[in-house]
């Protein structure tokens, strides 16, 4: 009996690790073939180069316009930031006023937030384009980041909904008896209680939002303001003949960084929050 746990255990971990090889060596090849010329890349498929040469970092970093990728960093930030913090709140009033409160037609209002989740976000780029062209907020950094004041995702309102709704009303009570309102109960007591969630959609719109290329493209016309997504794909395009793609690939590399870095950070409390959800 011993001896066929023990197998078996030997078993998942082989079929893991042979998984796990799968899914990483993408990443492998990107950063080993950014340290090869461009003539071994596409030679074989193995990652390790044959002389590493870093020289691809160096040119990756100051880019083909006068701007280093430093600066595009900041401007994803700038879009970034801004945007977590307004999906972060308007995401939680949303879903709290869900949760805890009665309202006429709620049912159907509920029904119809949950209905915006399965409309391609490609549907609404053309209408929203013309509506900020209209008003003259185009090629600045606010149709990217003020619809999000609006809990225009409902699959993260969803997500915290069912998280409140885990949350047990008697902590709603207590506080209320204790003095504190519909606000400072959420912020005293339901966000302290709800905190993976939170992390979790913080770490989705960060990563969601760094690889969106599609409306920054629609709504970002200066070089100056364009984010990484864009100046990647500007940099495919740098000459007639062609950049050279071990330039790009260390671009990429490069910016991925930030992207690993917070879901590396984030990793347990994103497993929490889906644990959570799995119970519920």
């Amino acid at each position: 009996m011993k001896l066929r746990k023990i197998f078996s255990k030997i078993i998942i971990y082989i079929l893991l690790s042979l998984v796990g090889i799968i899914m990483i060596y993408p990443l492998l090849w990107l950063v080993g073939s950014s340290l090869k010329p461009d003539s071994e890349i596409f030679g074989s498929v193995g990652f390790i180069p044959e002389k590493p040469d870093f020289s691809a970092y160096f040119r990756a970093w100051q880019t083909v316009t006068p701007y280093s990728m430093g600066h595009y960093f900041l401007n994803t930030f700038f879009i970034v930031v801004p945007k977590i913090i307004f999906t972060l709140v308007s995401s939680t009033l949303t879903a709290y006023g869900f949760a805890r409160f009665d309202f006429p037609m709620k049912k159907f209002f509920f029904a119809l937030l949950m209905g915006v989740m399965f409309i391609p976000s490609i549907v609404v780029i053309i209408p929203s384009y013309l509506m900020w062209s209209k008003v003259g907020l185009t090629d600045t950094y606010i149709p990217l980041t003020v619809p999000s004041l609006f809990a225009v995702e409902g699959s993260f309102v969803f997500m915290i909904y069912e998280f409140i709704k885990g949350v047990p009303k008697q902590l709603d009570e207590a506080s209320k008896i204790d003095g504190c309102g519909a606000i400072r109960t959420l912020v005293f007591i339901i966000v302290p209680c709800i905190k993976p969630v939170l992390i979790s959609v913080a770490v989705f719109t960060f990563l969601w939002t760094v690889n969106d290329f599609m409306t920054p493209l629609m709504m970002i016309s200066s070089v100056e303001k364009y984010p990484l997504s864009l100046i990647l794909r500007l940099s495919s395009d740098a000459t007639g003949n062609g950049y050279e793609q071990n330039t790009v690939l260390a671009m990429s590399a490069i910016g991925l960084i930030p992207s690993l870095a917070v879901f590396a950070f984030a990793q347990r409390k994103i497993m929490d929050s889906i644990t959570f959800g799995g119970i519920n």
